[in-house]
């Protein structure tokens, strides 16, 4: 989501590469002048903590600019970027890195009214904007948005997972989607529609956990060498995500290793339940997180947002949907209805409310 401007009450933080901070345009110019010096040192990206305690990841100059060339190779080659997402996580950060590379400047949507006039203000040539579902998801919605995203020659869309339905929507209008993979430990997206970009290699352990290596691995999280040691070895990062290779060597990323839950004695896989409960007509949008219990231990709970005009299914009927695929006791013992699903400003689904939440409910 774009950033939300400065109020009289919050001031704009103080510009800043460590940790990486201020408004668009003034970490645009820091980023600029530090490329444009060599780039000593490393900036400093505080993760957006949508599953836990944020943590600061050191990006070097060699690594951003690897990842940006190979996403732009990728895409077909420079243009001009619209920048949608907030400038102090990486995938803001990247949309001005790849911007330096074209040696253009960046239309950012926060100075714009909406998604259509900040578009008009884009040169010609190639062009392209970085999004996470959530804005996709509500710009189909808006006939302007949608012709406006017709226009680019790519979308990225990335920072969580993005629904097989959400996509193919957008396809369906002719908008040109690329959803990526990655994380601020490899300077963002770095596996595009399931193809890792070029330098980088993917590996899927037996235990399913995805491990990733490459040039746009990061340097280590700042003043914690240890957690440093555990997800880098040997040249690998070992991510917190579980996947599969397909024979084509594309990868497609089935959810967290956390996300595996124990309720009631059984493993629970929480993205399997989260994707079945997406796709019932009546609703629009869904999160399932897991909150203490003392009978199960860990009870599920999906957290909805209706279709709009339609009414909210009930509990029975989602448990009945989740248990035609996966096994009964896969199926939620809690439904919370919501106007909309809370977000942190990186525009990710904030699941860690979501569990506080849930956690403070009285069992039903």
């Amino acid at each position: 989501m774009p950033a939300a401007a400065p109020s009289a009450e919050r001031p704009a933080p103080v510009a800043s590469l460590r940790p990486l901070a201020g408004s668009p345009r003034a970490i645009e110019r820091l980023v600029a002048d530090w490329l444009a010096d060599g780039g000593p040192g490393a900036v400093v990206v505080r993760t957006s903590g949508s599953t836990g305690t944020p943590k600061d990841v050191a990006l070097s100059a060699r690594a951003l600019l690897a990842s940006a060339r190979a996403t732009l190779s990728r895409l077909g080659g420079p243009g001009s970027w619209v920048l949608a997402l907030p400038a102090h996580y990486v995938a803001g950060l990247q949309v001005l890195v790849r911007s330096y590379l074209a040696e253009t400047s960046a239309v950012v949507l926060s100075e714009h009214p909406d998604l259509t006039s900040a578009t008009a203000r884009l040169p010609t040539g190639r062009r392209y904007l970085a999004a996470v579902p959530t804005q996709l998801y509500r710009w189909l919605s808006e006939p302007a948005d949608v012709e406006a995203l017709q226009g680019f020659d790519a979308v990225l869309v990335g920072g969580g997972a993005a629904e097989a339905s959400l996509v193919g929507a957008a396809r369906a209008h002719g908008i040109t989607v690329v959803t990526t993979y990655g994380m601020s430990e490899t300077c963002g997206g770095c596996v595009y529609d399931g193809l890792a970009l070029d330098g980088v290699s993917v590996q899927v352990g037996a235990d399913g956990v995805i491990r990733l290596s490459g040039p746009v691995l990061f340097d280590g999280y700042v003043d914690d060498p240890d957690l440093t040691a555990r997800v880098l070895r040997d040249g690998w990062l070992v991510t917190p995500d579980l996947g599969r290779l397909r024979p084509d060597g594309r990868l497609d990323v089935i959810g967290r290793a956390d996300d595996v839950v124990v309720s009631g004695g059984v493993n629970v896989a929480l993205p399997a339940v989260e994707r079945r409960i997406q796709a019932m007509a009546e609703v629009a949008q869904c999160a399932v997180v897991a909150a203490p219990d003392p009978e199960w231990g860990r009870r599920v709970v999906a957290h909805v947002v209706p279709a709009p005009g339609v009414v909210a299914p009930s509990l029975a009927s989602v448990r009945d949907f989740v248990a035609a695929v996966h096994p009964r006791s896969w199926a939620p013992r809690e439904l919370v209805v919501q106007d909309r699903l809370p977000l942190l400003e990186s525009g990710k689904i904030d699941r860690a409310k979501l569990c506080s939440t849930s956690a403070l409910k009285p069992r039903p």
